[in-house]
């Protein structure tokens, strides 16, 4: 029977995200299962017929079909060959699409992004613009990251389609996202176990929850993407964590979307914790890639995270990378553990002088004080419960 919170949840979901992953899309062989294209682009139209609901379809699948076209036995390790993979799997998965959503008199549009597009602030927000022009064109966004020109050794990869889908959530605000997979939620135990069964509901994420992302599961054949439960769950602690709601469902299961936007209790939901994320910090928190470190000492974690204070430089016991004023840094306990993100008013070569000192020390170290504190709070957003720290 339907669940009136999740009846709810998919009446407000507009705009919607759906991620579908590499293994829903691919056949055995790993050559793309266009049928799967169509049964997906056929859900969302009905998920979207005589409703204003807009979706988004963050897609994997381009190296995989690649792989396919190139009649490869398994995924390639070197970079090229992975970018040449994508570039011609690509192509071949947005016609797909076009084709299957042509078919019922709508349009699909081609987004391809990198980190840079989303830790640039400028561009972060031309993305949303322009996706929110497509919707006013009546089109599908089909959102993927750029293998072809993507850089593993520059750092500069958004990680996976997971991790990606949830930086487009929190830049659309879109209520809810669907991550689709191949199995039918977060399992209590391995999914190849029989006794094993679905977590309907998971009220936050923690490390028992990440301890029951169980990888190695698939059954045998070639080797096609990179995710997993544990990018799932990452990517759902980003897009939770600014308020949205996220859904890991079964991708292969005829009508999922359709059952889920009914309010069906299939798969794992794990709802948006407390309120939603201004706009500012939303890109702080969960969008953007942070360049360097900043060390806590303990009270200055508890002034963060729980008095909701700025960060002096007194309170900053080390720091870690090379960065410029006004990037974004991670603030990490003394366990390591990040507690918070921010725009940084100094240096690291500036802080590297300054940590542990107290603010009115700062113009006689440095020459000049510009600020009082090296983060604002107003430049800051948290990324562990106050609680919990």
């Amino acid at each position: 029977m339907p669940d009136l919170t999740r009846q709810q949840l998919a009446h407000d979901a507009d705009p919607l995200v759906v991620k579908v992953g590499t293994r829903c899309l691919a056949m055995p062989d790993g050559t793309l299962d266009e049928r799967q294209v169509e049964a997906i682009a056929e859900q969302l139209v009905k998920i979207g017929a005589g409703t204003t609901r807009r979706v988004v379809l963050v897609s994997s699948g381009a190296v995989g079909a690649g792989i396919g076209l190139l009649k490869l036995t398994e995924r390639p390790t070197d970079l090229a060959s992975l970018q040449a993979a994508a570039a011609i799997g690509q192509s071949h998965l947005i016609e797909a699409y076009n084709r299957a959503f042509q078919k019922h008199g709508l349009i699909a549009a081609q987004v391809l992004l990198t980190a840079d597009d989303i830790n640039d602030r400028r561009r972060y927000l031309n993305l949303r613009n322009a996706i929110r022009a497509l919707f006013e064109y009546g089109a599908i966004p089909i959102v993927n990251e750029n293998d072809t020109v993507r850089t593993d050794e520059l750092a500069k990869t958004v990680g996976d389609n997971d991790q990606l889908a949830a930086m487009v959530t929190n830049a659309l605000r879109a209520p809810l996202l669907v991550l689709l997979t191949d199995v039918e939620g977060l399992y209590d135990g391995d999914p190849s176990d029989a006794n094993s069964r679905v977590i309907p509901l998971v009220e936050a994420i923690d490390d028992s929850t990440t301890s029951l992302a169980v990888t190695g599961t698939h059954k045998a054949g070639p080797i096609l993407s990179k995710g997993g439960m544990r990018s799932k769950l990452q990517a759902a602690s980003i897009a939770t964590h600014a308020g949205e709601s996220v859904i890991l469902a079964n991708g292969r299961r005829p009508n999922v979307l359709v059952d889920l936007m009914a309010g069906e209790p299939l798969g794992t939901l794990i709802p948006g914790q407390g309120g939603r994320l201004a706009e500012r910090k939303r890109w702080i928190g969960s969008a953007a890639t942070p360049i360097g470190a900043l060390t806590l000492d303990a009270g200055a974690v508890r002034a963060v995270t729980v008095s909701g204070k700025s960060l002096l430089p007194i309170g900053i016991k080390a720091v870690t990378g090379i960065f410029d004023k006004g990037d974004l840094v991670s603030l990490i306990d003394q366990a390591g553990v990040e507690v918070a993100r921010g725009l940084t008013n100094y240096d690291s070569i500036d802080i590297a002088k300054i940590l542990g000192q107290p603010s009115d020390s700062i113009e006689t170290i440095l020459g000049r004080s510009p600020y009082t504190v090296v983060v604002h709070r107003n430049d800051m957003a948290l990324v562990r419960d106050a609680e919990a720290s």
